[in-house]
């Protein structure tokens, strides 16, 4: 985390830098920055700097067999080789912080101290930070010399409020060509270059503003702006183009910035296990997850795969599965087809099942906080089948009873299983779910930085779908009631990709080239699609006494 910057603006003295050579493994403490090796990629080393965020003497795993006793062993180590550290590379993403020892640290390049701390803010006796005379208070811009300039600019603005289009409103589904044509043709091929995001392209800027304009010139082509539904006239100025994020600019975004939903509380906890053997799989962890004290910095943790019970030591496992019977998950199996199936299961039926399932995810989610507490929500596990039982690839959680009205809680889907389509399948599930119900469901807020960026590819390719295959003009509302996605995630969308344009006081849907083309492209993909006809499943009914949790 960034210091804060002090509110006398003085600038805070730099950082020491004590050349290679001239320090030692015992003088690094937490908040040094360190060059230390790590795996590239092809097999190769690479060395990059890391923050050091904790210390610790490595751990020593008591179900293990050794030849020599504990002391025995500490004493033929050296020095490096007794201590580990947690580290933070530098311009990588939170998720990839590890344990490492103490051999990687190279000490014989730079080590750089932390900063100094900002010196302390004089206070007012009203608790307000004291302020030196001629500047003005910290967040808030100088009150402009003329006045009366600016209440006149600020009077023009607001005398010609720009149109918002409404949910009911009807919109015409255009398509502009490149070749000239009248004005007042509706049917039209664009040529545009703006390209709408896929599964493995994400274009959108989170912090986008909903306002922006775009206008059509004589000749066919699209001058896109900043999407606000307002009439340009011969002297209204043109506003800034649109800086989209570009692919490589979203995935260094991610690769940076870390999860969206960072709590404080969630920085600061370390990481807490290195790696879980989920069946065949071995999969490294990405954040804390409050396992029982003696299972945490173990080497790896070994999960079954079915009952999602842990064990420290692959023997216990193995153990365990002599007695375990469980083959799929403990609940009622809403939906199959070709080798996937949906079950549903009660956290309140299922109490140890689904806590053990909290605690394997929040390994995986930083914003995650609920672990013991699941008797108020349903669980809805995809699974894999073959010849050895049903394996998990994700799930999502669903409040039994949600004010807000969203459709799911919390989302998942292992890293082992990534990149195979199957999260677009969960969010469609959950949607499937909303038009049994016959509602508009919307995902719990905040969403994680994965998250985020399925539900948008999700929502761009289900309504870029339906405006290809309607027929006729349409309206938000109708939007939201054939995909079940509420108002508000329909305009966002729309929005994002700028499919609105606003010309000659009509609202128009635009569908150019590229969308055209990346949505042929997705077709050709067959990715796996919920097929409604097999779920078999009616909305549960909770009585007042079945919704009371806690007593």
């Amino acid at each position: 985390m960034s210091p804060s910057t002090p509110v006398n603006d003085a600038p805070l003295p730099p950082s020491v830098v004590t050349p290679g050579g001239a320090y030692t493994l015992q003088s690094i403490s937490v908040g040094c920055k360190v060059y230390i090796t790590r795996p590239g990629p092809n097999g190769t080393t690479e060395e990059r700097l890391a923050e050091i965020l904790s210390i610790r003497d490595k751990p020593v795993n008591p179900y293990t067999y050794r030849s020599k006793s504990v002391k025995e062993e500490e004493v033929d180590k050296k020095l490096e080789e007794k201590l580990e550290f947690f580290v933070h590379w530098d311009q990588f993403n939170k998720r990839l912080d590890e344990w490492v020892s103490g051999t990687r640290i190279l000490l014989h390049r730079d080590l750089e101290w932390p900063r100094p701390k900002a010196p302390p803010v004089k206070k007012t006796l009203n608790g307000t930070p004291k302020v030196p005379p001629g500047k003005a208070p910290p967040g808030k811009a100088p009150r402009p010399n003329n006045l009366l300039k600016a209440a006149t600019s600020n009077a023009a603005l607001s005398a010609s409020p720009a149109p918002t289009p409404q949910h009911s409103q009807i919109f015409s589904i255009s398509r502009i060509s490149s070749s000239p044509a009248p004005p007042s043709l509706k049917r039209k091929v664009p040529h545009d270059e703006e390209e709408y995001p896929t599964e493995d392209s994400y274009e959108f800027d989170a912090d986008a503003d909903a306002d922006g304009d775009m206008e059509i010139d004589g000749d066919g082509d699209l001058e896109t702006f900043d999407l606000s539904f307002t009439d340009t006239g011969p002297d209204s100025q043109e506003p800034p183009p649109s800086s989209a994020f570009s692919k490589e600019q979203e995935i260094e975004k991610l690769r940076t910035s870390g999860s969206l939903t960072q709590s404080v509380s969630e920085i600061a906890r370390v990481k807490n296990l290195n790696r879980l053997q989920i069946g065949k799989y071995e999969v490294e962890t990405w954040y804390f997850s409050p396992y029982p004290k003696e299972y945490a910095h173990l080497p790896i943790l070994y999960i079954c795969e079915f009952c999602l019970c842990f064990f420290p030591s692959p023997f216990m496992l193995s153990r365990h599965r002599q007695r375990c019977d469980l083959l799929h998950p403990p609940g009622n199996e809403i939906y199959r087809h070709e080798d996937i199936s949906f079950f549903e299961i009660d956290g309140k039926r299922q109490l140890g099942w689904c806590r053990n399932l909290s605690l394997l995810s929040k390994c995986f989610l930083d914003h995650k906080t609920l672990y013991y507490d699941v008797t108020p929500f349903m669980y809805y596990v995809m699974v894999i089948r073959d010849s050895a039982g049903c394996h998990i690839i994700g799930y999502f959680s669903k409040e039994k009873e949600c004010a807000e009205n969203y459709n799911v809680a919390c989302i998942l889907t292992l890293p082992h299983h990534q990149r195979h389509g199957y999260g677009k399948l969960l969010i469609e599930f959950s949607y499937e779910l909303s038009k049994k119900e016959g509602k508009l469901g919307s995902p719990e807020k905040p969403l994680s930085d994965l998250g985020l960026l399925s539900y948008r590819a999700y929502w761009s390719e289900v309504i870029v779908e339906l405006l290809v295959e309607w027929d006729g003009d349409i309206s938000i509302d109708e939007v939201a009631q054939k995909t079940s996605i509420t108002h508000a995630d329909v305009m966002n969308t729309c929005i994002t990709l700028q499919l609105f344009k606003h010309y000659k006081g009509q609202h128009l849907i635009v569908l150019n080239n590229s969308v055209l083309e990346r949505h042929q492209k997705l077709r050709k993909k067959n990715r796996r699609r919920i097929h409604p006809e097999n779920l078999r499943w009616k909305p549960p009914v909770f009585t007042r006494d079945q919704l009371r949790f806690g007593w």
